[in-house]
């Protein structure tokens, strides 16, 4: 799997994680549980902001994740190490130097939300630029 991939099931996951679960009425007959499809699921749109706010405020640190690849995989409980971000530009088709400067860092942070919100999540102006 790649970084890519990790971001994302650690995001969109969180939606899964997050539906809840009906409960039977008391007296009432117990029902099969309906079948979740990857197409039911993707529905209705993953909203982005709220999920990444929602661990920023359980993390309980100040990650400036709106900007930063390197919070953002912090935020997500990922390794943002210089391989990974570069494994990331490799995965994302970035074409600058893989050296961890600004410019690739920016570019990563602005190529995943665009890839996340390409993939059904609900992305945030303020997040996407």
């Amino acid at each position: 799997m790649g970084i890519f991939s990790s971001i994302k099931e650690a995001i969109f996951g969180r939606k899964a994680k997050a539906a809840p679960t009906p409960q039977p009425q008391a007296g009432a007959q117990p029902q099969a549980m309906p079948q979740i499809t990857p197409a039911a699921q993707s529905a209705a749109p993953v909203d982005v902001d709220q999920i990444l706010a929602d661990l920023a405020s359980e993390k309980g640190q100040q990650l400036n994740y709106k900007t930063s690849i390197v919070d953002l995989m912090k935020l997500l409980d990922l390794d943002p190490s210089l391989a990974n971000r570069k494994e990331l530009a490799e995965e994302l088709g970035y074409s600058g130097e893989k050296d961890g400067s600004a410019e690739m860092n920016i570019w990563l942070h602005k190529a995943v939300m665009t890839k996340l919100e390409g993939n059904g999540g609900k992305v945030s102006a303020e997040l996407r630029d």
